[in-house]
């Protein structure tokens, strides 16, 4: 069915109300015979033994999803970090020769479960600040790398401000200040109250409530709360029992990699390196604190411990970037690896 669209709540990540793991799955039919499906899964969530790509697998079971998938055969497999922050979490978005635009800036609105309007609308907001940068002052048309074909060496490069006053007077802004809350909301008050506040805050506030639900505090008085911080201790949870894969609709993670056409020279240094201020976070504290969380977040199999010992199979990697984000402390500094490296997605 071309054009099928399903966006869930619940099962797998939320069995009651009550629950705060921020999430949902999309599926969608594309000709002509494709189907295209995921979960999504806040990184803010508590459990270190909750597993992302196990809990997809799970979803897969659900009978409103198994029925788009049986008689299929697997041919894509990908994973990506989603920034999901908004409003609060926008950056600085210009620096000397570059700005950020898109989904890289964090325009993604997630209660519209779309982001492709705001990219576009900030790509044409950048379009028009950098040519009027390079228009301004005498004779500046005529100076320009379109007219001329070539770089002035001795040019110092411009850092094009009207771009961020632009785009904080567009509609881009306005549409994220509305819900700009409503992530919170389902942490502090789970999926029930999340869901109720973001009906109100989308169709009857539209965010003019005067109050901001501010982020709480990290594991130390003063800190923001990161998605690292947000992690607890192994000991406040019981593991989570997995069914095992069938290999018809649910799948070890190893034989999704290969789907994923994920490759980087054997040669080359590794992208992925402990922070040398933080060694002993791996050392002594993921693995005894917090049960080793990064061989279950990472949904490449990057990361495992073997006689409690951190092993980095950066050849793995599918450059979804959870482990720089998710990690204790944040230990991981994520590097660009060597230009072709990593997946070779062809229909995602």
């Amino acid at each position: 069915k071309p054009g099928f669209v399903q966006h869930t709540l619940g099962y797998p990540l939320q069995s009651s109300v009550t629950d705060k793991v921020y999430g949902g799955s999309f599926l969608y039919h594309q000709e002509p015979n494709l189907v295209l499906c995921g979960l999504v899964v806040g990184l803010d969530y508590e459990n270190p033994y909750l597993n992302p790509y196990k809990e997809f697998q799970r979803w897969k079971t659900h009978p409103a999803i198994k029925s788009h998938l049986e008689g299929g055969t697997c041919i894509q497999y990908g994973a990506r970090v989603l920034n999901e922050g908004g409003y609060h979490s926008l950056p600085k978005l210009t620096f000397p020769g570059g700005m950020l635009l898109g989904c890289s800036a964090g325009f993604l609105n997630a209660v519209k479960i779309k982001g492709s309007h705001c990219a576009i609308q900030s790509g044409t907001i950048a379009a028009e600040s950098v040519y009027n940068s390079l228009a301004s002052g005498e004779d500046a048309e005529e100076k320009t790398v379109a007219s001329t074909g070539e770089i002035d060496s001795e040019e110092t490069p411009v850092e094009v401000t009207q771009y961020a006053e632009s785009m904080e007077k567009s509609w881009v802004y306005d549409e994220l200040k509305e819900v700009r809350n409503c992530h919170e909301a389902f942490s502090r008050w789970g999926v029930g109250g999340g869901l109720i506040y973001t009906g109100i805050a989308a169709h009857i506030t539209k965010g003019k409530e005067p109050w901001t639900l501010p982020t709480p505090v990290g594991s130390n008085a003063g800190e923001s709360k990161t998605d690292s911080k947000a992690t607890k201790p192994a000991k406040d949870f019981q593991p989570i029992d997995y069914p095992a894969p069938d290999g018809i609709m649910t799948f070890d993670l190893l034989t999704n990699l290969q789907r994923s056409g994920t490759y980087h020279d054997d040669d080359q240094p590794s992208h992925l390196r402990i922070k040398p201020e933080l060694a002993h976070i791996p050392e002594s504290t993921s693995l005894q604190v917090y049960a080793a969380p990064e061989s279950r977040f990472c949904p490449a199999g990057v990361y495992e411990y073997v006689d409690e010992k951190l092993v980095i199979n950066a050849q793995n990697c599918i450059h979804c970037k959870c482990c720089s984000i998710k990690m204790p402390d944040e230990y991981i500094d994520w590097s660009v690896p060597e230009g072709g490296g990593g997946p070779q997605y062809q229909v995602m």
